[in-house]
């Protein structure tokens, strides 16, 4: 944990695989005839797509990127693949995701999601799982036609949340939105959940631990400013 770093007003969390767990995006998969292990392959690949697009000026929708990538990696037709990206509008919090956002707001935190994909299934997941009311707001870099890790997501989100840039963490189980986030000026978060480790050839998150919770507990235990 970083010394310099101070206990933030407000913590973002990226949405998918972060909060909210993707098991009915592979049951769908299944549905269709395709291994469940299909996912994290076409997850990477729709990363890729739309942050290696931003990087040269252009933009997609995260569903368009996410329709390209099944289209690269099966041979799931038009109908198929609209069933699959169905499937976001039906997921649900992880299990540790309700006391630790409940944590964080008891210890007076404004918790705030924070994502690239489409608008509302971070809304949908939320009120899925009983726990809307513990966040604030969703914001959707859809809104700015901007894909995370670019350093115009991290402040614009702090920018609405009426926040300088270090009062706001963002939490995730993805080394590569952290190291954005932290590039940004804000608290960088991490904790394995997709990730097995933190990737080594980033600079080292300002917050770690080894689950959720943790990275809450860190987050708290931050001195005030």
């Amino acid at each position: 944990m970083s010394p310099a770093r101070t206990r933030p007003e407000v913590d973002a969390f990226d949405v998918n695989e972060t909060l909210l767990d993707l098991a009915p995006d592979r049951a769908a998969l299944i549905e269709v005839g395709e291994p469940d292990t299909l996912l994290p392959t076409v997850f990477a690949r729709t990363l890729l797509t739309g942050i290696a697009g931003a990087a040269v000026g252009s933009w997609c929708r995260f569903r368009d990127a996410f329709d390209a990538a099944l289209a690269q990696e099966s041979d799931l037709g038009p109908h198929e693949r609209a069933g699959v990206l169905e499937s976001f509008g039906e997921l649900a919090p992880h299990p540790d995701v309700e006391p630790a956002l409940r944590r964080l707001v008891e210890g007076g935190v404004r918790v705030v999601t924070l994502t690239h994909g489409s608008p509302g299934v971070a809304e949908a997941g939320l009120e899925r799982g009983g726990i809307s009311p513990l966040v604030e707001r969703s914001l959707s870099s859809e809104v700015i036609r901007a894909w995370k890790p670019a350093r115009e997501v991290y402040l614009w989100a702090a920018g609405t949340c009426g926040v300088e840039p270090g009062r706001m963490a963002l939490v995730a189980a993805h080394g590569w939105d952290v190291l954005g986030a932290q590039r940004a000026g804000l608290t960088g978060a991490w904790f394995p959940r997709s990730e097995r480790v933190h990737p080594a050839v980033y600079e080292a998150p300002h917050v770690t631990a080894a689950d959720l919770a943790g990275v809450v507990d860190a987050l708290l235990a931050l001195p005030a400013a």
